[in-house]
């Protein structure tokens, strides 16, 4: 029950967060949530604008005492990724999110939680709505579809922000200060293709289900296994030793979650020997992914016959592009350690009724090699007579470690927690790169809880960690630096 939720600490956050996840907020749906983040503002009183695309923002004076600091930015995305298990009836644009409390976790039943950005967004609202809190004059910024292409961020326009520093709340784990991130682009490949009439055999459903999933930039190092990737692993090692037809492949959801699921439709004769290899090709990925993805499932039914299936030269031509189609990592920066430089993400495989379309989100810190990231994939499907596009591309965010925020939020981890906070950048995208391009003398760094298995159903917030955060976010408001 959400009445669980509004009795944690502190009480004022959680109590914006339920508020918050009442509203249904899918990203390019957002109508709803900027609506409610309009009403808060104007409720309290404050400077409430929605710009062009519908940001918001909202502009509170200093404290008394606090009207020499200088002015800040705090910001966060009002849009979820959302995502369910299978068995999980819900429909996510009629629906808030259904929260309990397990232990020193927040978590959502069958879904993903919204705790990404949702916790950065009820701070801020907590700081908004607050009468005792100390801080210099600030403006709260939220961002639109972050999770889906960052056109909230992109379409922002210089000159409506005159914070000189920016807090932004979207980082995952409480040790951490981020000072830099990826940048990405989306890489779609369709096109069409001829259909035959099945030869007779019998139909069944494969499905790969049960795996991790997670966050595709800040999950992608963990070597979890991709849905699309395993299920045409299956369907190719099938085509080398019987004759099958494949009529529809369905995998993967969000080009920013790792795929945790796909079903595909095939015919063939060779029946009784169909289901040996994929019952022993399961067998096979369970083993190998047994440390990352311990719940994998691989199943074969009988299904219905379809009243089409590939034309075997299309086939053919899929599954090896698909095959080829780079996922993971594909370098490691050789300058930061630990960091991946540049992945990608098979996010999405949809084949059915004569058209594709196979979509990809590739990252890098590096814009040159995104681009040639981007031209390997590209290469790939251009091979089977794809068309390709690309949208949503987005700039990296470049580390600037002698930042003074950098130095105080530093220092200050140091001094309250007795170590040192882990200073780095991320390989998942962050709104501070793009913002920066239209507000290139403004201090940036991000912070937040730990939020664990974000982009997936299995996303939790750990509860003593956003009072930690918490915490922290109120002392780095009284030291923020008198204006020059």
């Amino acid at each position: 029950m959400n009445e669980q939720i509004r009795q944690l600490q502190p009480s004022a956050l959680w109590n914006h967060f339920a508020d918050l996840n009442a509203v249904p907020r899918p990203s390019k749906k957002e109508q709803r949530v900027i609506a409610f983040m309009k009403d808060f503002g104007e409720g309290l009183g404050l400077e409430t604008i929605e710009d062009e695309v519908g940001n918001v923002i909202i502009r509170k004076p200093a404290t008394k005492g606090m009207e020499s600091r200088q002015p800040i930015v705090l910001q966060s995305h009002l849009d979820m990724v959302h995502q369910k298990n299978s068995d999980t009836t819900f429909n996510f644009d009629e629906q808030g999110i259904d929260m309990y409390v397990d232990g020193d976790f927040v978590k959502a039943r069958g879904t993903t939680l919204g705790a990404d950005n949702g916790i950065g967004v009820s701070a801020i609202m907590s700081l908004l709505a607050s009468t005792d809190i100390a801080h210099p004059a600030m403006e709260a910024l939220f961002t639109i579809d972050e999770e889906t292409g960052m056109t909230g961020a992109l379409s922002l326009k210089g000159g409506l922000l005159h914070g000189k520093i920016m807090l932004n709340l979207d980082t995952e784990e409480d040790h951490e200060l981020t000072i830099g991130c990826a940048g990405g682009v989306d890489v779609t490949a369709t096109g069409s293709y001829t259909q035959a009439a099945p030869t007779g055999g019998a139909a069944y459903t494969i499905s790969v289900k049960g795996l991790t999933g997670g966050h595709s930039g800040g999950d992608i190092h963990l070597g979890r296994g991709n849905a699309n990737k395993l299920m045409n692993r299956i369907l190719l090692t099938l085509t080398k030793e019987y004759k099958i037809d494949v009529a529809s492949i369905n995998g993967g959801s969000l080009r920013n979650a790792i795929p945790r699921e796909s079903v595909a439709v095939i015919v063939t004769n060779d029946t009784g020997k169909v289901y040996e290899v994929v019952n022993k090709l399961g067998a096979i990925l369970q083993e190998e992914y047994k440390a990352t993805d311990p719940k994998l499932t691989v199943t074969i039914e009988d299904a219905t016959m379809p009243a089409q299936v590939m034309d075997t030269a299309f086939q053919n031509k899929l599954l090896r592009a698909l095959y080829t189609c780079p996922n993971g990592i594909y370098r490691m920066s050789p300058e930061i350690k630990g960091l991946v430089q540049s992945s990608n993400n098979v996010a999405r495989v949809l084949v059915s009724d004569g058209a594709y379309s196979l979509q990809c989100l590739t990252r890098s810190s590096v814009d040159s090699e995104k681009t040639d990231l981007a031209d390997a994939i590209t290469s790939a499907f251009e091979l089977m007579g794809a068309t390709l596009t690309y949208g949503g591309s987005y700039p990296g965010w470049a580390p600037k470690p002698d930042s003074p925020i950098v130095k105080l939020m530093a220092d200050l981890y140091q001094e309250l927690h007795g170590e040192p906070a882990h200073v780095n950048a991320v390989h998942a995208g962050l709104e501070c790169g793009i913002l920066g391009t239209n507000y290139p003398n403004i201090q940036m760094i991000s912070f937040g809880p730990n939020i664990y298995g974000a982009h997936s159903p299995d996303e939790r917030a750990q509860i003593s960690s956003v009072q930690k955060f918490w915490a922290y976010l109120l002392e780095t408001l009284k030291r923020i630096p008198e204006n020059n």
